[in-house]
């Protein structure tokens, strides 16, 4: 048996349905945000990633043909109005794509790493190089424009040292020591993600159609709200500067350009799937109580909205069920 007619494992199966539902609503964003750009490096920078989304889609579906499985439905030309009126300034364009790039560089590694097939390996890799190169031209283009949020710069001390007692952990008044490298490091991380996912709520609770929705929606802004507003206390306690949230201005629009299925997927997957990977990762590097106390409250926060975002797909009939191991129906 070679390599190419091994067949696939249930890892891979799901890393490519999961990268086949995930570029379908990334192409529709891609293709609205290619015709609505003005500037013409964003509007480059859009067409690439459509371009490569096209791709992506056209490899995937090969990978179901040969395999005999059911290409996913994932997202269509129906959940995007082209032609739309212009919603997002272009420089909010730019942050929703670095923001997607940014959900592609957490994701492809560890796709990558669970492949054992040749031709699934070489998917995963081609689409996190052009990810990586992509990503680093938005970041260049934003910062040439003055609007990437920059992390603190604060000058270091110049020696190694050791806790020398359990009160290194305490993060309450009159023990509590000053924030260390990675803890500055992840709240930023996460105030900046949340400036974002902010607008995203304040921009989908805006132009949704339903009250269920729109209800929704404006929810989850007032829990990012709470996010933002317990996290800056710290560093405001610690005297830490942060960047000025970045420039998100949204248009009247008389019409939604997306349909809220898929302003939901965009909510549950990809702020989703960040928050909890940015606690994760915040959780595992922070060794003051309070810090760990307030990002274990986040998440539970969290954990019951997207709970519910679920919920409403299900009883909507948007959840697109992944693939099922034959004989073992729901």
């Amino acid at each position: 048996m070679t390599v190419l007619s091994k067949e696939l494992t249930v890892s891979e199966i799901s890393n490519i349905w999961s990268s086949y539902l995930k570029n379908s609503m990334e192409l529709q964003f891609f293709t609205y945000f290619f015709q609505t750009a003005e500037d013409r490096k964003i509007k480059k920078i859009a067409g690439r990633l459509l371009h490569q989304s096209e791709k992506n889609l056209k490899q995937l579906q090969d990978f179901f043909s040969k395999e005999n499985l059911s290409v996913p439905r994932g997202f269509t030309e129906k959940d995007v109005r082209i032609n739309g009126q212009k919603l997002f300034s272009d420089h909010f364009i730019l942050f929703f794509c670095h923001d997607i790039t940014q959900l592609s560089l957490s994701t492809y590694p560890s796709a990558l790493s669970e492949s054992t097939r040749k031709d699934i390996r070489n998917y995963f890799e081609i689409t996190l190089k052009f990810t990586l190169k992509i990503q680093n031209e938005i970041v260049d283009l934003m910062l040439s424009k003055g609007i990437y949020q920059e992390h603190p710069q604060l000058k270091m001390e110049d020696r190694i040292d050791f806790a020398r007692s359990l009160k290194y952990l305490n993060g309450f008044k009159g023990g509590s020591r000053p924030l260390n490298a990675p803890e500055i490091a992840n709240i930023s991380r996460i105030i900046h993600r949340a400036q974002f996912s902010k607008m995203i709520f304040v921009t989908f609770s805006t132009i949704a159609e339903s009250n269920e929705m729109k209800d929704h929606f404006s929810k989850g802004r007032d829990l990012i709200e709470k996010v933002l507003s317990s996290l800056r206390d710290i560093m405001e306690n610690e005297h830490i500067p942060l960047s000025s949230s970045g420039d998100y201005q949204i248009f009247d629009v008389d019409t939604p350009p997306f349909s809220e299925k898929i302003m939901l997927f965009f909510v549950n997957t990809c702020l989703g799937i960040f928050c909890f990977t940015m606690i994760s990762q915040a959780l595992t590097s922070s060794l003051r109580s309070d810090i760990v106390i307030k990002l274990l409250s986040i998440s539970k926060d969290m954990s019951l909205f997207y709970g519910k975002g679920l919920l409403i797909a299900i009883k909507q009939k948007w959840l697109e069920q992944p693939p099922q191991p034959a004989g073992r129906q729901v």
